[in-house]
């Protein structure tokens, strides 16, 4: 019997499709192979094929845009939003448009072209989010950015154009549409219970079990109540903190590890299956949020959204939770 699910933060409804549920080998996957690039401009070496690092992680004193780093952030040489010119918002009728005043860098997550995040050694992931921080931190000072999209497309079938491991930041000015719902459906579960829906979530996933995957000393990983696609997976500070910028070094370590250990999982159940990552956060110019908490989503892709999705709104899932959780933490590691 197919199980209707309501996402408690967003209200978006979800069918676990029980009826024709898939195992992980079931799934038509596209695995992400690394068949070598003959020049990769994220390669050490070819610091010239990039516009000038804007951050770079490598032993002090070394000369900028030179090999011997072990992460640098660059402007994105093709820009979604350029950084340059000022908002200038009007109206056109009832339309409204303002320029496209923004910021789109690239983080090259390491020196090493055939590797991942599942393969990293575990500082060298927590360095993705140390530059993540870093960059935000810096960016938010402009007051006209109020949202930072921090993302990861691993794979050409999750968008990736490039082999090399790399993540992106946009800044916009304005707060998305779906970061709207979601500040909406928290805002409205706090003003109800007076109290913050992901820190509910963390501690029912903490009692209940059946959802998670792995939990460390800061963070709980677990498959939400109502996923859009199988295997999607949430990883949330079990402290409360509206916004990602603030998480302290301690976490970030131990962030790390966490980020380290689930991608070594998908990648062992979901043969190396391409994905997306996002940082959920607040945005950056308002003030620390009771009622919200910063998250990382990760969804592999292993469905595509057709019809259906599109004209009504709802997801259908074919994995429920509590299987995708389970084939995630019996997974074996090191």
């Amino acid at each position: 019997m197919p199980d209707l699910r309501k996402d408690p933060i967003t209200g978006r409804w979800v069918i676990i499709a029980s009826d024709r549920a898939k195992r992980p080998n079931d799934f038509v996957r596209e695995p992400v192979e690394v068949r070598g690039e003959r020049i990769c401009p994220f390669c050490p070496g070819f610091e010239n094929k990039t516009p000038p690092e804007t951050l770079a992680y490598r032993p002090s004193g070394q000369e900028a845009n030179r090999p011997g780093w072990a992460l640098r952030v660059v402007p994105n040489k093709f820009p979604a939003l350029r950084v340059e010119g000022d908002l200038n918002p009007q109206g056109e009728g009832l339309y409204d448009r303002m320029n496209g005043v923004g910021a789109h860098e690239v983080v090259i997550e390491t020196a090493e072209h055939a590797t991942n995040l599942g393969l990293m050694a575990e500082q060298d992931v927590a360095n993705l989010f140390f530059a993540f921080r870093d960059r935000v931190l810096d960016l938010k000072k402009d007051p006209r950015f109020r949202y930072i999209v921090l993302f990861k497309n691993h794979g050409q079938g999750a968008g990736a154009s490039l082999e090399h491991p790399h993540s992106q930041l946009i800044a916009l000015p304005v707060v998305p549409k779906r970061v709207l719902e979601e500040l909406s459906g928290a805002t409205k579960y706090y003003g109800f219970r007076e109290r913050c829906v992901f820190c509910d979530i963390v501690r029912q996933e903490m009692h209940s079990r059946t959802r998670v995957v792995l939990e460390t000393e800061h963070f709980l990983a677990a498959s939400p109540w109502a996923p859009r696609f199988p295997f999607e997976t949430w990883v949330m500070p079990k402290r409360h903190a509206s916004h990602f910028e603030t998480a302290l070094p301690a976490q970030i370590h131990n962030l790390g590890q966490v980020m380290r250990s689930l991608v070594r999982r998908m990648d062992q159940v979901l043969e190396n299956a391409p994905y997306n990552m996002i940082i959920h956060t607040a945005p950056v110019q308002e003030g620390p949020l009771e009622h919200y908490h910063w998250h990382i989503e990760i969804m592999p892709k292993l469905t595509r959204v057709a019809g259906f999705e599109w004209g009504s709104g709802f997801y259908i899932n074919p994995t429920p939770p509590e299987e995708s959780a389970k084939f995630l933490r019996e997974a074996t590691v090191t």
